[in-house]
Formats: C-alpha cells, structure tokens, sequence
C-alpha cells in the first residue's frame, strides 16, 4: 500500500510540474535606436522597472491559474500606463499635435481578435480591443466609432491632453529618429494551452493622414493559434504590413517544420529586413517556448520562461 501510495505522490507532483511548465509570458517595449550610451542612467533604471513590474504581474496572474487573456490585457495596461513606451500614456503626437491609439489583441483558441485605430480618448486602447473581440460582432473599430463603443462598454475615457507628455511632444518638435518607435506588446500561454498576443501603439511620431501601422492589425502586428504560437511586432509598421509578418512566422511553424527561432529570424532578418524594414517580434510557440529578436540596435523586452527563469534586457549586447 505504501509503495503505491509514494507512486501516487509522484505521479501527482510530476503532473502539477507538467502543468506549471506549460505557463509562460513575454513582452517588449519597442525597438528601435536603443543605444545605452543615449540612455540616462535613471532612465535605464526606470524602464527596466516597469517592464519588471509588467512581466511580474502577468506571471504571477498565470500562475494563479487565470486565462492568458487576462494576464496580457493586464501586462499591457501597465505599459500603456506608464509615460515610458509609445503607448497609452506615453503615445506619441502626429503632425497635428494630437494622439491616436491603435492597439489590438488575439486569442489562439478560436482565432478569434480585436482590434481598434485612430482613439483619442480610450485610457487603455487594449481594452478597447478585447470588448471588440468579446463584446462585438467585428474584428476592427476606428476612430469616432471605436470612441463611441468604448463609452458604451464603460471603459476609462479621457481627454486627448491626459496623452501628452513634454518628451513626446519635443520629440514632435525634434523629430528625433530614436522616439519613432516604441510600440509594446505581450504574449502569454495558460495552464490550459491558450495562446493569446496583444499590442498597442501611438504609432509614428508627426504621422499624417490617418496613417495606420501594424499593430492594430491581425496578421501583421499581432496573431495567435494554439496550433502554432503567438507573435507582437515592434518597427517600421508598414513593412509588417506588406509582409504580414506575424502570420507568416506563424505560417513557417505550421507549413515548412520550421521553430519558432528559425522562423522568426526568417521573418525579421530575411523578410523584412532584406526590403529595408527594422523592428522586432517577441513571440511564444504551442511548446512554451520563448523567442525575441530584432534587427535594431535595441528592444525593451522581457520575459519570464516556462521554468520560470525572468529576464529582462534593454540593449542587443
């Protein structure tokens, strides 16, 4: 009876690591001309916070058994929360010195997403992008329409002056190169399996005529299947676009055996990089495993794996 019974206590206990190892989360902040010899020694110390304080809130909501979901909605809204990163808070100006969030999300389960442009006043246009998924018949809201949801589902509305911060908006006078991007993003997979991607934006600093980059649309700056992984870029959006980059790291796990290291390398050095574009991708595949990568000189970024190693880098060296 004893003999069976340790047996049982092992098999157990080998099941409960099973399913702690499946839990994994990752996010990045942008990437672009990060260089630490530009970046205060204050100011290092800062992001590096609060990507901490981000990663650790959608590990620890993962490891209390919540869906994938939550842990990224939650994840992004400390970033867009923050005056740090191009997004919510931090959100750069366009050219008429006004902000417009972009910002979508998808979940690998059901393939189903949310995503919204061009918002001026939603606090945390992730939100907004989970209430199209969840609460609406569409897939993609834009401006005085995806206003107009937001008030009705009761989100956190503010005026546009809530957005503006003095750096953005020198930036904006400057048109420093290194403020151009600096989107965030975050994939994270459950104890269940579920993959789910989401990411928001300012966009691109004095952008003109609506212009819209990837991070509000599936395919290119977002995308989830459970069958494959779950990928947020970060860069020169109109080439994600025009390559639908992260279906088609996606599509190379699915259709071509390739990992998700090879493929997402493929995808940012190859792909994008071979047609002039810059940026990165962080992305989690079916197997919790973690891949970032980029071809800039920096990404915000961090991650906690599935052996619950954190780490949280700023630079490319």
């Amino acid at each position: 009876m004893k003999k069976y019974l340790s047996l049982l206590i092992i098999l157990l206990f080998s099941c409960n690591n099973n399913d702690e190892n499946k839990i994994a989360i990752v996010i990045h902040g942008g990437a672009g001309i990060i260089l630490k010899e530009n970046i205060s020694k204050t100011k290092e110390d800062s992001i590096i916070n609060k990507l901490d304080e981000a990663i650790s809130k959608g590990w620890e909501i993962l490891k209390e058994g919540k869906s994938s979901e939550i842990a990224v909605i939650e994840t992004i809204k400390i970033l867009e929360d923050s005056p740090l990163f191009n997004a919510g808070k931090g959100s750069v100006f366009n050219s008429e010195g006004k902000v417009e969030n972009d910002a979508s999300i998808m979940r690998g389960i059901d393939l189903n997403a949310g995503a919204s442009s061009g918002t001026s006043n939603v606090k945390n246009p992730i939100t907004l992008a989970a209430d199209v998924m969840n609460h609406s018949k569409h897939v993609f809201l834009s401006g005085k329409g995806a206003e107009n949801f937001a008030k009705e589902r009761n989100l956190d509305i503010v005026d546009n002056e809530y957005f503006h911060t003095e750096f953005r908006y020198n930036q904006l006078l400057n048109e420093r190169e290194e403020g151009k991007y600096g989107t965030v993003g975050c994939v994270a997979i459950d104890l269940d399996g579920n993959i789910v991607a989401g990411t928001s934006t300012g966009g691109m600093t004095n952008k003109k005529w609506g212009r819209i980059g990837d991070s509000p649309i599936i395919g290119a700056g977002t995308y989830a299947n459970n069958n494959t992984c779950g990928i947020s870029s970060t860069g020169s959006g109109e080439y994600f676009i025009r390559t639908v980059a992260a279906y088609q790291v996606s599509s190379l796990l699915e259709n071509h055996d390739y990992d998700l290291t090879k493929a997402m390398a493929k995808v940012i050095h190859q792909k994008i990089g071979n047609i002039g574009g810059d940026g990165g991708m962080i992305g989690i595949d079916k197997n919790s495993n973690v891949v970032m990568d980029f071809n800039t000189s920096g990404m915000y970024r961090a991650f906690v794996n599935k052996n619950g190693q954190k780490q949280i880098l700023l630079y490319n060296k």
